[in-house]
């Protein structure tokens, strides 16, 4: 009977200790918890609300990056030249939209690889040696964009959106136009949409140039399906495989790729 009270005793005591240590446990993993947090938000000049802004605007950048690579690069041109050319061609999914865009994208990258280098050179790489700032950095990042799209954009396009904007950009406009306002920054609210449009419009030029011969070959057999007095047969049937044996031996895709990426130089 005397072992039992001792054992219970010694239980007592133990419970006792734990929940006395309980306290400066839980203090311990509090501590180690706001250490962890500490870690995750790098200290700096700003508080730490002003950092989590920060990594919530990095992540709001990163979420609408393909719609800045539609913006502010050479991939608007050079899709809409290949869709057009599908459709020239009378086939509907053939290539592939998965392709088409591929290959848009790898156009793109090629066509502006200058400019991205540039950009990484002068901004990124900086930045993540903790040379300069975020405040440094961003201009850097983006004057090798604005210098691409101010050498694509067209005069008109550009002056419609400065005329729309304000008076103090359109007093300025012609220097920038023609090259020779040296320290004059474009607004990119002004530049962005003006190199869509006139990228838009370069591309429905050279769709125009695309779609005319095998517009051509239509017509021609067309007229030969009339003419032998088969009017129940849709043209396009038989148009379908001379346009592509056209395409494939005047080696097309050389020509077209070519032709576009010569476009931005």
């Amino acid at each position: 009977m005397s072992r039992l009270v001792s054992g219970t005793g010694a239980l007592a005591l133990c419970a006792a200790l734990v929940f006395a240590a309980a306290p400066a446990v839980a203090q311990d993993a509090v501590q180690a918890a706001a250490t962890d947090l500490a870690s995750l938000i790098p200290g700096g000049e700003g508080a730490v609300s002003g950092r989590i802004v920060q990594l919530f605007g990095i992540v709001t950048v990163l979420s609408i990056a393909p719609g800045l690579l539609v913006m502010v690069t050479a991939f608007t041109r050079v899709v809409i030249a290949l869709s057009i050319l599908r459709t020239g061609l009378g086939l509907q999914t053939t290539p592939a939209n998965l392709i088409l865009i591929s290959l848009s994208l790898f156009i793109t990258f090629f066509v502006m690889m200058p400019t991205f280098d540039q950009s990484w050179r002068d901004g990124l790489q900086p930045l993540m040696r903790g040379e300069i700032t975020e405040e440094e950095a961003l201009p850097r990042i983006a004057e090798p964009f604005r210098d691409f799209m101010l050498d694509q954009v067209r005069s008109q396009d550009l002056a419609l959106f400065a005329d729309i904007n304000e008076a103090s950009i359109r007093d300025r406009l012609p220097e920038v136009a023609q090259g020779s306002g040296e320290g004059e920054i474009v607004d990119f609210r002004v530049l962005v949409p003006a190199f869509m449009i006139s990228e838009l419009r370069r591309g429905f030029e050279i769709g125009f140039l695309i779609v005319l011969p095998f517009l051509v070959i239509d017509l021609i057999v067309a007229t030969l399906t009339m003419s032998m007095g088969m009017m129940m047969l849709p043209p396009t049937i038989i148009s379908l495989p001379f346009k592509i044996l056209f395409f494939v031996l005047i080696d097309g895709w050389n020509l077209l790729v070519g032709s576009l990426v010569r476009s931005f130089y």
